[in-house]
């Protein structure tokens, strides 16, 4: 499941639920775009309160046998709130923890900040960034990730990057990307030519993708062939494949299975043979075990089919996406 390389040890891992890993984009800071998310958090969102959120899930996603755990430069405090509780908890030493750089976060813990983050690929944000992730993560950090490449990003080009990349992958950590936007599909195929010294560049693989917008999925089974891991994100669109957002397709096949639309949605997602890992960006603890129950989910080729209408075109969704208030 995954590349050679510390994060390899996951490979080894038997429970259906290695599967699925917690992104902690909706609980690092107090305001995301996801839907519903101004009931699932508590109303003073303080730093302390939001801790103690995402400790409570980094709780009950180990316990139900979570072993990748993601967070971001941009994800507010998510590396520090990531770190104490690994500090807190010296015996868990069979998890891969992934962050990404190249957004920085500038929200300064308000939800109604007018920008929440600023992205820059250079050498000089690199660099920053991995600073303030050692001194947060240290050794525990496995795979670190551009965030949000595009095609037009200079992190494609830019050799003196690909170096310092390389020399960190050479010491020890697996070096990866994600991806956003309707050109998704393009950015991975550049990525996947950067090579240094002849070897492959990047590992790793993290895209959005989901029962609305698949258009990714030809370049993300071309970079599991080319062996890397690929991690989902967004597999709920951000809270539109939930509750009572969801599409009435979705809530008949969840009806049928008899569990959650998120369940269903995710399981949707796995049953792609190129996904790895697939993200839960659960807010609660009561979220993370209902999407945890993918993994039940049998889903014929008839429900996949009616699931597969769903889909919509890359910029009609993104603009949808775009236009999401931060709650």
């Amino acid at each position: 499941m995954w590349p050679t390389g510390r994060p390899a040890r996951l490979a080894a891992a038997t429970t259906p639920t290695c599967h699925i890993g917690l992104g902690l984009a909706a609980v690092g800071r107090p305001g995301y775009i996801n839907l519903g998310r101004d009931r699932d958090l508590p109303a003073d969102r303080t730093v302390e309160a939001m801790r103690e959120r995402t400790h409570d899930l980094l709780d009950a996603a180990y316990a139900q046998g979570v072993r990748y755990f993601d967070a971001a430069r941009s994800y507010g405090r998510s590396e520090e709130f990531l770190a104490g509780w690994l500090r807190e908890r010296p015996d868990v030493d069979d998890v891969v923890v992934g962050s990404k750089w190249g957004y920085t976060y500038t929200a300064d813990w308000s939800p109604d900040a007018e920008q929440h983050e600023v992205k820059d690929h250079g050498v000089a944000t690199y660099e920053r960034q991995r600073g303030e992730t050692d001194a947060l993560l240290g050794e525990r950090l496995d795979l670190y990730q551009i965030h949000s490449l595009t095609p037009d990003s200079p992190a494609l080009t830019d050799k003196d990057l690909h170096a310092r990349l390389a020399e960190a992958a050479a010491r020890g950590a697996t070096v990866g990307f994600s991806t956003s936007g309707p050109a998704q599909a393009d950015a991975i195929r550049a990525a996947l030519t950067v090579t240094v010294g002849g070897e492959p560049l990047f590992r790793t693989v993290q895209s959005t993708y989901n029962a609305l917008e698949t258009s990714a999925e030809p370049a993300l089974a071309e970079a599991h062939a080319a062996g890397l891991t690929v991690i989902v994100k967004e597999g709920m669109a951000n809270g539109r494949l939930a509750g009572p957002q969801a599409p009435a397709a979705l809530r008949t096949v969840a009806e049928e299975t008899a569990l959650g639309c998120d369940a269903v949605a995710l399981a949707l997602v796995l049953r792609r043979p190129w996904a790895g890992v697939v993200l839960s960006g659960a807010a609660t603890v009561g979220q993370l075990g209902s999407n945890l129950h993918a993994a039940a989910v049998d889903l014929d080729d008839d429900q996949a089919d009616r699931l597969g209408a769903l889909v919509e075109e890359p910029a009609a969704y993104w603009a949808h996406r775009g236009q999401l208030p931060w709650h």
